[in-house]
């Protein structure tokens, strides 16, 4: 579509079960996509494709497709709500324009909504809230409306209202045109009438329209002079200042239905075209140039420079490596070659692919503002910035949390080792939070991920895609190690090896990170201190290189170091023996001496833990809590039962949902992601060390 202004990038974020592949479902269904609409439940829904999905009922990879509504060309990427598989969701949102946040309209704000709630506001990603399963026995509108205002945003109001709830859900008001709607269930909801508001309802509809009315006049002045003067607003101006304030990141429009019942779809298509932004309404994307490091505005300009970002690589069995992009700039057809400015090679694109869930379909070409797949470039992974051959740029990348549960795996048969080791390599390059490696003292391989359901989906993915059986070891705690304090260490290498000298002599200077210089995407800081007539220019790269590489095999158990800067303070070299090679080689003997004395610290994992269960078992779970080295952080009443939040070390956490179910009788649910690693006590580490070394 070659007017930009016509576009909806969009995601749908919500907890698992909130509905958001059955909406989607219904979208695609009301605008002629698919002719009959699929069903989460009974495993046919289109946009979960994954046999694990329909088996499970859950969205586990972001599903793309797009229909039409309004003239409008809507790009929908469908997200997993289970926090095992937050990667999907974030590098979702770094593409997107906008996003539907859906609320079950019984369990409210969840957990996982909040944290895509707040992963989108990292991303400025404007939004409208949908409250969905109006229909359900226990449905409270407004509980859900408070909890939103209390937990995620201020800044939130209804523009619909239920008529009805539970099986009497009939329809909705539309407080910006104060009319109400009805859908035909006989005809699946694609017949509806539009009548005035009934009158057990005027009242509640002219309070919540006066609402709305003080909310988006304060960020609207025109708006503010007729609602003072009491002038007659109208539908239109509403429209045009709630779309202002959402793409402003100033107002959440509130919108409610049951997608199973096929009431409220079609308004929220149209709340998509009428309110979120097109790629010409949010702020260019940023980069920067690769030649002076200067950060640039890249505008969504179809005649401009090619810039495009990987959020996805996925491995098809039929047509291979698909690279999904979100074009910012220019256009790009089949045949053309591009760059791979984050690996500096050139690549040639073979075809363009319009994906629906895993259907594909040919294109010629690709512009700004659209997503879409394209097949060829072979070296490419999620993340990197690829352009035109002469715009050196580089796009944001996007930071992944760490694996927090590893597990050892091995083929079932020998002849399966080379099959297994290129199907892992594949799943890798798919899920920048699973992690493969190899243990270098036992030799085995090790898979790492965010949680167990994470490494079970991993599991059968090899048998089901690859075909491969395996025997996976019981998952462990994937530890990080740290310094506790600064050492100064050097080494000088000055030998012969293979005919050949090698000089070169380092000192490094390594101190405990303080907590403001802590990043969430830095896991440790090399500084250099020193100047070229110290070491030349041309070997300090290899210093840097091996000082970071050496990071990642720390003394106590050959786990990756974290938190430690590391500054390069003096240095030796000679013109003839001297080398980058030499230089590595010395970097590493100094920091390997470093790190051991240094008193090294264990860190664990600390996981984010949200426990939903009636009030009489509190008690009983926080004494369990506090069982297991936990820190309660907050308990809040949440939908007539209470809400634990606690920080618990994931070690504590292997079969956490049996005891849980034990404790309550089976009437408690948890959800859990991760926080942040911190250093275990004393007592706890000698204890994980004892593990690890047997004695």
């Amino acid at each position: 579509m070659s007017d930009l202004s016509n576009i909806r990038n969009i995601g749908i974020i919500a907890h698992i079960d909130a509905g958001k592949t059955t909406t989607t479902e219904r979208m695609l269904f009301y605008t002629g996509i698919i002719h009959k609409m699929g069903e989460v439940h009974d495993g046919n829904a289109v946009m979960d494709w994954m046999d694990q999905e329909k088996e499970r009922g859950i969205t586990i990879t972001s599903a793309v497709t797009k229909c039409f509504w309004q003239n409008k060309q809507i790009n929908i990427i469908d997200t997993p709500g289970h926090v095992d598989f937050t990667a999907e969701v974030e590098r979702s949102l770094r593409v997107l324009d906008g996003a539907i946040g859906i609320f079950c309209a019984v369990g409210g704000v969840e957990p996982q909504s909040e944290t895509v709630w707040h992963q989108a506001d990292r991303y400025e990603v404007p939004r409208i809230a949908f409250i969905n399963k109006m229909d359900r026995s226990g449905a409270d509108f407004e509980n859900v409306v408070d909890a939103i205002h209390e937990r995620l945003t201020e800044f939130a109001c209804p523009i619909q209202l239920p008529i009805g709830r539970e099986d009497n859900l009939e329809g909705l008001i539309d407080i910006v045109s104060m009319k109400a709607y009805y859908y035909d269930q006989n005809t699946l909801g694609i017949d509806f009438k539009v009548t005035d508001i009934p009158e057990n309802y005027a009242e509640k509809a002219d309070d919540y329209r006066n609402k709305l009315l003080e909310i988006i006049a304060e960020y609207d002045e025109d708006l503010m002079e007729k609602y003072l003067d009491d002038e007659k607003i109208s539908t239109e101006q509403v429209s045009a200042a709630i779309k202002k304030g959402v793409q402003k990141h100033q107002f959440i429009p509130i919108l409610c239905g049951s997608s199973l019942k096929n009431i409220g779809t079609q308004k929220l298509l149209d709340a998509i075209c009428d309110f979120l932004p097109s790629p010409l309404e949010v702020p260019p994307a940023t980069g920067i140039q690769k030649k002076n490091k200067k950060e640039i505005e890249i505008k969504p300009d179809i005649n401009g420079n090619f810039s495009a970002f990987v959020f996805k690589v996925q491995t098809d069995k039929y047509v291979g490596k698909l690279n999904y992009i979100r074009v910012y700039s220019g256009k790009i057809r089949k045949k053309d070659t591009i760059v791979n400015q984050s690996s500096e090679k050139k690549e040639r694109i073979a075809r363009i692919l319009q994906i629906h869930s895993n259907k594909t379909k040919d294109i010629e070409e690709l512009q700004a503002g659209d997503i879409a797949a394209v097949i060829g470039p072979k070296n490419i992974q999620t993340g990197d910035t690829i352009t035109s051959i002469h715009h050196n740029i580089l796009l944001s990348e996007i930071s992944f949390p760490s694996t927090v549960i590893a597990s050892a795996i091995e083929p079932k048969t020998k002849a399966d080792k080379d099959t297994m080791e290129d199907a892992l390599r594949k799943l890798q390059e798919e899920d920048p939070t699973f992690k493969v490696s190899i243990h270098k003292d036992t030799g085995q391989t090790l898979i790492a991920g965010m949680g167990e359901l994470h490494l079970e989906v991993i599991v059968e993915r090899l048998k089901r895609e690859f075909n491969v059986q395996v025997n996976v070891g019981n998952p462990h705690v994937t530890y990080r190690e740290t310094i506790k304090k600064e050492v100064i260490a050097d080494a000088e290498l000055i030998r012969e090896m293979e005919g050949k000298g090698h000089f070169a002599i380092v000192k490094f200077k390594l101190s405990p990170l303080k907590k403001d210089e802590i990043t969430e995407d830095q896991e440790n800081i090399f500084v250099n201190s020193i100047s070229e007539n110290t070491i030349p220019k041309e070997y300090w790269n290899a210093i840097e290189k091996s000082a970071l590489n050496a990071c990642f095999d720390g003394p106590l158990m050959s786990s990756p170091i974290q938190r430690v800067k590391i500054e390069l303070i003096d240095g030796k070299y000679n013109e003839i023996d001297s080398s980058e090679t030499a230089f590595s080689i010395a970097t590493s003997m100094a920091l390997s001496k470093a790190f051991r004395s240094a008193e090294p610290l264990i860190m664990e994992p600390i996981m984010l833990v949200s426990i939903i269960a009636p009030e009489n078992f509190v008690g009983d779970i926080i004494g369990d809590i506090n069982s297991k080295r936990g820190k309660i952080e907050q308990i809040r009443a949440s939908n007539k039962k209470q809400e634990i939040i606690a920080e618990i070390p994931m070690s504590e956490l292997f079969g956490y949902a049996t005891k849980l179910r034990s404790i309550s009788q089976g009437r408690a649910g948890y959800t859990m992601e991760f926080l942040h690693y911190e250093i275990v006590p004393t007592n706890i580490q000698e204890k994980i060390l004892k593990k690890v070394r047997g004695y």
